[in-house]
């Protein structure tokens, strides 16, 4: 078969690749963020030809659900006519008038502004006890940024870093709240303060459960938790007194290939016993299980045949619901991949550290309202990344038409798939505060 030949012409058609994006832009205005954001102390513009902060904020989620993860990457909206029309907007930032927003941040903007927004945005959460699960991770850089130094980076020693600190609320899939920090921070350094700012964005009397992994292993944190009330599991380090735990400990069958201790272990020099599970895993039976391999015995081959786990916790629930419920904390690490690989927060960084940490913190603000979306509009069992919506939802053909002084958003796609985007429209157009619907699920 011989492949047609194609004449090229041009259109002055204004056509978008973009006319799901209808579907966030209800979500952004119905969630009450468009309104709290027009209320936010943000910079604004240095003459009347600036940009006003809210188009500033609005296009840059909008960059980032489109899968933009630098700032030259805004050029793709800023040529899309339709979808600027579509939000209300005129004309949007190029890439360099994003950099002179975020660098007008500073330290007490960021507080000024990030912990009321975020408040007002879960206080629509109406879920009475939460679990919050606490992690950091490791931001590469490339160049002489501030912030930007030599500390733990298991991916890439020796290269210079940020090391965020991010606080993930289980039950509703989204970030309370994070900190940009520099990169020679340890992993619970501040953490008290960090806390302190979370909690008063959620409330402490909200917080059922927190669960951190060994990097905050501390006497210091578990005394802070101890003092304000908040039942907690937080993953041990093995160093020796727990490596001595597990070599005496009195293995209790909890199902094929996994066995439970509990004992109790003194951490620091303050003499106070804490509650630990002990848990190991048959690396033969179970291949692909999560753990520590000890070197603990004479034996090489009983070494390697074992995989541990170790928690400290103020429950008093059984030993088997501790590890079950710890084992729920691996849906955190399963979100920073995507805040990485999806919306770009390795992506926007500026020289200044507190303008890096601003359009950090909006992205975080893009996930919540795409986990929104995701939970209230799709109303699926599954979470689709936002790579996969993009092609699913998002990136739809579409134009819009005027015709008797009523404009319409004529969307290019298959007449069996209408009546499920129809269905997506309605319960995004009926989207209204507070969410009850999370209590129900």
């Amino acid at each position: 078969m011989v492949n047609p030949q194609y004449e090229i012409e041009y259109s002055d058609e204004k056509v978008t690749g973009w006319g799901g994006m209808r579907l966030m832009k209800e979500v952004l205005e119905r969630s009450g963020v468009s309104r709290h954001l027009s209320e936010a102390p943000l910079p604004e513009p240095g003459s009347n030809r600036g940009y006003s902060p809210s188009v500033m904020v609005g296009s840059f989620l909008v960059n980032v659900w489109m899968g933009c993860y630098r700032m030259s990457h805004t050029e793709v909206l800023r040529r899309d006519d339709t979808l600027k029309e579509l939000f209300g907007w005129k004309q949007t930032p190029s890439g360099s008038s994003y950099g002179r927003f975020f660098n007008k941040f500073s330290q007490a903007r960021n507080q000024a502004v990030f912990p009321t927004l975020q408040q007002r945005f879960m206080e629509n959460i109406p879920l009475r006890k939460l679990t919050l699960d606490v992690d950091s991770s490791v931001i590469v850089r490339y160049g002489n940024k501030e912030g930007v130094a030599r500390g733990y980076n298991p991916g890439k020693p020796g290269r210079g870093s940020h090391h965020p600190l991010l606080a993930f609320v289980a039950e509703s899939r989204m970030v309370a709240n994070a900190w940009m920090r520099p990169g020679n921070t340890g992993a619970s350094s501040s953490v008290e303060h960090f806390l302190e700012e979370t909690f008063g964005i959620l409330g402490p009397d909200r917080i059922g459960l927190l669960r951190a992994d060994s990097g905050f292993c501390s006497e210091k944190m578990m005394s802070y938790f101890e003092q304000r009330g908040i039942p907690y599991i937080v993953a041990a380090k093995f160093h020796s007194g727990i490596r001595s735990k597990v070599r005496s400990a009195r293995w209790i069958r909890l199902k094929d290939g996994v066995e439970v201790c509990e004992t109790r272990h003194v951490i620091g020099s303050c003499g106070k016993e804490r509650r630990l599970i002990l848990v190991r895993k048959d690396a033969g039976r179970l291949p692909l299980s999560t753990g520590r391999q000890l070197e603990i015995w004479e034996d090489e081959a009983l070494d390697a045949r074992y995989r541990y786990s170790a928690y400290f916790t103020s429950l008093e629930l059984p030993a088997s619901a501790i590890w079950c419920l710890y084992r729920d904390r691996g849906d955190a690490e399963n979100r920073i991949k995507e805040l990485k690989y999806d919306f770009g927060i390795e992506g926007f960084h500026l020289k200044n550290f507190w303008g890096t940490e601003a359009a950090f913190r909006f992205a975080i603000l893009a996930y919540n309202l795409l986990s929104l979306f995701r939970q209230l509009v799709l109303q699926g069992s599954n979470q689709p990344t936002l790579s996969s919506l993009r092609s699913k939802c998002f990136a739809l053909g579409a134009w819009i038409s005027t015709h008797a002084r009523k404009r319409t958003l004529k969307i290019a796609l298959h007449s069996k798939k209408r009546p499920w985007l129809d269905g997506l429209f309605s319960k995004a157009d009926s989207l209204s505060p507070p969410f009850t619907q999370f209590c129900r699920s």
